[in-house]
């Protein structure tokens, strides 16, 4: 049987649950933004970003709209909505990469935080790079007109970049059952939320490019925008 509307997800609701997953990070990237510019206190958890703030300011005003231009690409438009959502897509490329480039440049830059250490300081460089990439190869796609190839590298990056909002869900309970993670442990729980990540967006991207089953019920595809309209 053909899937019908009353039988599909609701379109709103992969880009709900994108937006959902970058609340936490968010609201930490307003709170530190807020530090800065109203000169708090100095403590050895900020002193890195007091003393170089430009990697950290445009990582943190990039970040946010990022998230949720990135969310909103994953709606199917509308014949009429297309030029913006196209637009939208130019958006989020820059803005990725000034998220990738700007997490790369405090990873090099900056002193590590409390129990970071070698491992978790190879995986920033590893996914930033990755995700920097994913981005550059999604719009080299784009000029070269193959939108599979563009909408595959992009849901990458994207999901790479969204890896601060898996962690939340990653670290958290072991932060509640246990307390604070130590070097190793943050790695590994650091990594799984990038790794998670990867593993989802190459499930998408694959269940995008299979063939329709016909004669099955199957909710619509996920982000035929990022093929279509050049996110």
């Amino acid at each position: 049987m053909i899937a019908t509307s009353s039988t599909r997800r609701p379109a709103w609701l992969i880009p709900a649950m994108l937006v959902g997953l970058s609340v936490v990070p968010a609201a930490a990237s307003v709170a530190r933004l807020a530090e800065l510019a109203g000169g708090a206190a100095v403590t050895t958890a900020n002193a890195r970003f007091f003393a170089m703030p430009l990697p950290a300011v445009l990582h943190l005003l990039a970040v946010v709209p990022y998230s949720i231009l990135g969310a909103l690409q994953f709606v199917q438009p509308r014949m009429d909505r297309r030029r913006r959502h196209r637009n939208a897509g130019l958006g989020v490329v820059v803005l990725g990469l000034v998220v990738a480039l700007s997490g790369l440049w405090m990873t090099l830059s900056y002193p590590w935080p409390e129990f970071d250490g070698e491992a978790l300081y190879l995986l920033r460089l590893i996914f930033g790079s990755a995700m920097a990439l994913s981005i550059a190869l999604g719009t080299d796609a784009v000029r070269r007109r193959d939108f599979a190839a563009h909408g595959a590298w992009m849901t990458r990056g994207y999901a790479i970049g969204m890896g601060a909002g898996t962690q939340v869900l990653t670290l958290m309970p072991y932060a509640l059952l246990v307390g604070q993670a130590h070097e190793r442990t943050r790695a590994v729980l650091m990594g799984a939320g990038w790794v998670i990540n990867v593993i989802v967006a190459e499930w998408v991207v694959r269940r995008r490019l299979s063939p329709p089953h016909i004669g099955t019920s199957t909710a619509p595809r996920v982000s035929p925008t990022l093929i279509e309209a050049g996110a």
